[in-house]
């Protein structure tokens, strides 16, 4: 795993500098207190220090850290970099890249040449699995979008690949969430190595850019932190839920709000002018695949909790409908999950199951439980109910927006694609996407139509 931080050398922007500097801006009548006024001030780390350990870490949160990951492993993003809302990523998409035979991480303490024998098949497996669905799907795209096809491939095939694959990408965080990463990682129920791993590097790549931060550090490491648990079975008993893989649950009605140009405009002012919207909400349970999650996740205000993955571990994994529908590649697709969870059974009798995880497959289904405030998820529902979503998401939102209308929820109509939206708010272009439209027109269908869609 390599990691870079992109960060100005400068004294005026040295995160401690910052942080001090913007305390005694608060605490002292003489106006603004510039960084590069706290660099050699006496009593920098005396109040550095006693401000952190006191947990008033708004000051804390001031300097950023953009960071250049590579090599670390789809499970560790999941599990730990993605499970906040405090951070923004860009990753390579396995949707639209074709991944690559070197990018797996290995158990430390596995026996590499077996997993490299496994890592090779399963790609291996995938490449078949790209050359199967690709003409399968130019034969369902539009004219216009069968350039396309290898892509869409690309998404379905991606399910097999296993939780070791790796990816590259920009991560940025605050100093609080940085120190929290450095505390946390002791209490991660999988991937437990790799986070420590990149808990040193982060910490040394920071006190490289400021030393003086070395005391913060310290003492997050001794902070008791525990992972938390849920009783799924519990839940769902309590609840009475049925057999669908998701049941919307506890909802509390909103005050009236409307899908305006708030709503529909790009930059989602609805985020910023909060109305009746955040005033009510609900809670789902959701059974969806590792690879779904990881787009769920990005919905930093659904807040929701997953508990340790060996809790609730059952051989259950999701079939794309376009991939059930054709025989051979359902054969192939299923032989090839069926090899991996082998593997996995065998090596979690070896090394446990938090360092087994990386042989999981994208598509193993795990229960998650999300809250959202109705104005949040309106975005959410713009995003994932648009035909360029991916499908499992699509359908997992399609069912909460389904069961909040059959419950006739006030407002459960205005969640709806941004086409939709847009057209209904009288905004142009009707689709904001340009060169990715669809080539359906989404905004005249009505909502029990919008889910006829082939991928």
């Amino acid at each position: 795993m390599n990691i870079k931080i992109l960060y100005p050398s400068d004294n005026s922007f040295k995160p401690s500098n910052i942080a001090v500097s913007s305390a005694r801006t608060c605490y002292f009548p003489g106006g603004i207190v510039e960084p590069v006024s706290s660099q050699d001030w006496k009593s920098k780390n005396m109040l550095l220090t006693s401000i952190f350990e006191a947990g008033h870490h708004t000051t804390l949160q001031h300097a950023h850290f953009t960071i250049l990951i590579e090599g670390m492993s789809r499970h560790l993003i999941w599990r730990l970099l993605h499970s906040h809302p405090y951070y923004n990523s860009e990753q390579v998409s396995q949707r639209y890249a074709k991944m690559k035979i070197d990018a797996f991480v290995y158990p430390a303490e596995g026996n590499k040449d077996k997993w490299e024998e496994f890592y090779t098949f399963v790609f291996g497996r995938y490449e078949q699995l790209i050359l199967l669905l690709e003409p399968i799907m130019k034969s369902v795209l539009p004219k216009f979008k069968q350039k396309e096809s290898v892509k869409k491939a690309q998404e379905f095939a991606r399910y097999v690949l296993p939780q070791g694959m790796s990816a590259y990408f920009y991560h940025t965080i605050n100093l609080v969430t940085a120190l929290r990463y450095v505390g946390a990682v002791k209490a991660l129920p999988e991937s437990q190595m790799e986070a420590q791993e990149f808990a040193d590097k982060l910490e040394n790549e920071i006190l490289r850019i400021d030393p003086d931060l070395k005391p913060l550090f310290d003492f997050a490491k001794k902070e008791k932190v525990i992972f938390p648990s849920m009783d799924m079975m519990n839940l769902k008993e309590s609840k009475r839920f049925g057999n669908s893989n998701v049941e919307v649950f506890d909802i509390c009605d909103s005050f009236d709000f409307e899908a305006n140009e708030n709503y529909s405009s790009v930059l989602r002012f609805s985020q910023l002018f909060e109305d009746g919207g955040v005033l009510g909400g609900f809670s789902s349970y959701m059974k969806i695949s590792l690879a779904a999650d990881a787009q769920n996740q990005r919905h930093r205000r659904s807040f929701a909790t997953r508990g340790k993955l060996e809790n609730n571990y059952k051989k259950e994994y999701y079939i794309p409908p376009i991939i059930a529908k054709n025989r051979d590649v359902l054969n192939l697709y299923t032989d090839t999950i069926e090899k991996i969870y082998k593997f996995f059974d065998d090596k979690k009798a070896k090394l446990g199951f938090g360092e087994s995880v990386y042989a999981l497959p994208n598509a193993h289904l795990i229960e998650i439980i999300e809250r959202n405030d109705f104005s949040s998820f309106h975005h959410k529902a713009q995003m994932r109910l648009c035909y360029n979503a991916q499908q499992e998401i699509f359908d997992a939102v399609y069912g909460q927006v389904e069961q909040l209308r059959l419950k006739n929820i006030k407002n459960s109509d205005k969640f709806l694609p941004p086409c939709s939206i847009r057209g209904a708010a009288g905004c142009f272009p009707i689709c904001p996407e340009g060169s990715r439209y669809c080539g359906e027109k989404v905004w005249k269908k009505e909502f029990d139509k919008i889910k006829i869609r082939e991928i």
